[in-house]
């Protein structure tokens, strides 16, 4: 994995993704306690300017080490894809999770006093076999009180092989679709409130190309935007920008629901990556 990481950084990759299933399952097919950790500081020992972003990473894996190293280094952006599901403790039970709702609260909370400006993504899932209305509403509560910055919201679907579809009491459709409808329109409320707290302040933006709508507009992202999933940061004034692939400092105007809206004030970087190498994915399975 290392000597892979450092061909595409000697390519001029400037992100690499890392992705699994289970991103803390990394090194445990060989028995090796703290593989991830070990794999981070390895690649942190590189000297290069580089960006890692992780997926996906359980509350019951986000060690010590891991929030000590994004404290340490902003290489490994403040942004991490922690899956939750739900929050009520017996919807959790249910889904074979191992974390509780106290458990994954307290890792939101340390994360946020540790890490500040961490961005964290989540999914949520509705609907889920004997989800009553009280547990939802929990759900719903969450949501709204700990504003999670970004969520993927889904329906249950039933799967005639999984352990799931042989539960008892399935949720209608109909309530499905209501709650549904319910928890993202709070989510779409809170992401444009967490939006307008980015305007006036200048971000360090890579620069990737002509936005698809207009010649006259650019796209970039900053690192609490993972490509393909979040928003990214439309530019509107990029009169300073000579190349792209490369970092940029920009200043937040407006926003646009998931996206930001802002000027270039200049460069960052001082060597462009080539446009086809500027981001990669380093996937694994159990490791």
């Amino acid at each position: 994995m290392l000597k892979e990481f450092q061909l595409l950084l000697d390519q001029g990759v400037h992100e690499v993704i890392l992705i699994a299933q289970d991103l803390g399952d990394y090194g445990k097919e060989r028995k090796e306690e703290k593989g991830l950790e070990r794999l981070l500081q390895n690649m942190l020992s590189i000297e290069k300017d580089f960006w890692i972003r992780l997926l996906y990473l359980y509350p019951d894996e986000i060690s010590e080490e891991i929030i000590a190293l994004m404290e340490k280094d902003p290489r490994i952006c403040r942004y991490l894809d922690m899956p939750i599901q739900h929050i009520n403790d017996q919807i959790l039970k249910a889904m074979r999770r191992k974390t509780s709702r106290e458990q994954i609260i307290e890792t939101i909370e340390r994360l946020r006093k540790r890490v500040p400006g961490i961005v964290i993504r989540t999914s949520l899932m509705v609907g889920f076999p004997r989800e009553t209305e009280e547990q939802f509403e929990e759900l719903y509560q969450f949501v709204r009180d700990f504003a999670l910055d970004n969520v993927g919201i889904f329906k249950y679907s039933r799967e005639e092989e999984s352990f799931s579809a042989q539960l008892p009491n399935h949720v209608s459709e109909e309530v499905k679709q209501a709650r549904f409808e319910k928890l993202a329109a709070l989510q779409v409320k809170k992401v444009k409130q967490r939006n307008k707290a980015y305007i006036g302040k200048r971000l360090s933006v890579i620069v990737e190309g002509y936005h698809t709508d207009s010649p006259y507009l650019m796209r970039g992202r900053f690192y609490g935007q993972c490509p393909e999933i979040d928003g990214q940061v439309i530019i509107n004034d990029g009169r300073k920008v000579t190349e792209f692939g490369v970092l940029y400092e920009v200043q937040i105007t407006d926003i646009a629901d998931y996206d930001l809206i802002g000027k270039v004030i200049g460069p960052l970087s001082k060597k462009a990556a080539p446009p086809q190498n500027k981001l990669s994915k380093l996937s694994f399975l159990n490791g």
